[in-house]
């Protein structure tokens, strides 16, 4: 769901297992002369939780829109694409972000991608490494690393009666005062990054119909599973970013996962003063990490 977008940029579609998936890339001025070329694919895959939506890397894509196609999709289940009423399971995602790939790329494809998303893509790649060229992961996690079940902050069984779950989505989600409370309280290092766009983006996906599906299914940990028995089998040259300050995926847990497989990971940055998504908090720092690559081709992008 993006409030801002880019200039040049507009959504398009695909028809996946669970309905529409949208999807944000070049589409006019000033792309003209690169939305129809044979551009490698660049795939940027936003976090879970309250609101989420590609909106979470429109501040980092637009740089790379001149030599790459760029994909950004809102998941099933949030933003503008399809929101299919269901318990979500971990295979939902895996097949339909598979079938995204399937769809959009001709080619390996470079992904980069957030906290669960990012941790989900790792299992793809190792399933599938044919289809991923490089990963660049901010906060990598399944919230059940190493069987510490760091994720669930509420009851079960509180999210599961009926009446309450919804509830609990309205007021942590469907407000402006929950939707920046969530922001500044979980999300960022330094509470007053977070702009007035951002809490308008956010509450806009977190306010579509029948949204909660998704973000309850998140909470109940449906999704959650232990990251570090997957990741040793990691084969495509991967990059992780993290946030000093992430909380439930923390600075000792990242070092943790990549020394499990230093022939994949390339690279581990540290970005400070930021929380689990130091690419909305910081873009430009982001940005420069990612165009070190760039210019070293290490691992292109």
């Amino acid at each position: 769901m993006l409030q801002f977008q880019p200039p040049g940029f507009g959504s398009k579609f695909i028809h996946t297992s669970l309905g529409a998936m949208v999807y944000y890339t070049q589409i006019s001025a000033p792309w003209e002369n690169s939305k129809d070329q044979d551009l490698p694919p660049l795939l940027f895959l936003h976090n879970f939780g309250g609101g989420a939506s590609a909106y979470e890397w429109s501040k980092i894509y637009p740089a790379y829109a001149s030599t790459y196609r760029i994909l950004a999709p809102d998941l099933i289940g949030w933003g503008k694409s399809a929101h299919p009423v269901r318990d979500y399971q971990i295979q939902d995602y895996l097949t339909t972000i598979l079938e995204f790939i399937t769809q959009t790329c001709n080619q390996p494809v470079t992904v980069v991608a957030s906290s669960l998303t990012a941790a989900l893509t790792i299992r793809l790649a190792v399933s599938y490494p044919d289809l991923f060229k490089a990963l660049f992961l901010a906060c990598p996690s399944g919230f059940n690393d190493f069987g510490e079940g760091a994720g669930r902050r509420l009851p079960l069984s509180l999210i599961n009666t009926p009446l309450v779950d919804n509830l609990i989505y309205a007021l942590g989600a469907e407000n402006e005062i929950a939707v920046r409370n969530f922001l500044q309280s979980f999300l960022f290092a330094k509470p007053e990054r977070v702009t007035q766009e951002m809490v308008s983006a956010y509450l806009g996906s977190a306010q579509q119909y029948q949204a909660k599906f998704a973000a309850l299914s998140f909470l109940r940990g449906n999704l959650y599973f232990d990251l570090s028995l997957y990741i040793q089998q990691l084969q495509v040259p991967t990059v992780m970013l993290w946030g000093e300050k992430a909380q439930f995926t923390n600075m000792q847990l990242g070092r943790r996962l990549a020394n499990l497989n230093p022939g994949a990971i390339k690279g581990f940055h540290e970005i400070p003063d930021t929380g689990i998504l130091p690419h909305l908090e910081i873009p430009a720092v982001v940005m420069g990490i990612l165009q070190k690559y760039n210019k070293t081709g290490e691992l292109k992008i």
